[in-house]
């Protein structure tokens, strides 16, 4: 369910380099849309650090945040996934994915040391990144006659619709976005005008 209008996340990748007891956590985040975004960039990261002792990650996805995981990687359970997710929850931030990779320095953190250090990893490359407020768009198909084309088209500029397509077939389609604080007004006007046909097809 979404309750809001929006959502923070960050624009682009980032990365930073945190060191504790001799060992070095390189942290990355990454915009992420998909699941298959997330298994791609965790095959880069591990391609580009094929010696590293664990690559610990957590992400979270979608408008309503409602799909999460967290992945400990080899450490003690819930001391480096779990710390990670922690940060991406703490600051409200979703659709991102978080990699903290690491290379042993020889030195046992402890338990506490380790989601001490996971967290903090987190936390800096999320500081160091550009976090932005996204706001949640719907996408729709409108069909409709030839008549209608003026009245579809003041409806759609009304309430600042992104035309993506325009086909011209027997009827008329449209597929459009739309921000979801405008959807609800949209959607009233779209229903009194019996001659056009509006389906819903996703939320970006």
């Amino acid at each position: 369910m979404l309750f809001s209008d929006s959502y923070l996340t960050v624009r682009t990748k980032q990365e930073i380099l945190f060191k504790e007891k001799g060992s070095k956590f390189l942290a990355f985040i990454f915009p992420v849309t998909s699941e298959a975004e997330i298994k791609e960039s965790l095959l880069q990261l591990k391609k580009l650090h094929p010696t590293a002792n664990h690559h610990c990650y957590a992400w979270r996805l979608g408008a309503d945040k409602a799909a999460f995981r967290a992945n400990d990687d080899g450490e003690p359970a819930n001391t480096a996934g779990k710390p990670i997710l922690g940060q991406i929850q703490a600051k409200d931030l979703t659709n991102i994915l978080i990699v903290v990779v690491r290379y042993f320095g020889g030195t046992l953190l402890g338990v506490g040391g380790l989601i001490s250090a996971y967290k903090t990893a987190a936390s800096e490359v999320i500081a160091a990144s550009q976090v932005y407020e996204r706001f949640i768009l719907f996408e729709y198909k409108i069909d409709f006659n030839e008549e209608s084309i003026n009245l579809v088209m003041r409806i759609l500029k009304e309430n600042e619709a992104k035309i993506l397509s325009h086909t011209y077939e027997t009827n008329n389609a449209i597929i459009f976005q739309i921000k979801k604080q405008n959807s609800e007004r949209m959607e009233k006007d779209f229903t009194e005008l019996y001659t056009a046909k509006l389906t819903y097809l996703k939320t970006l």
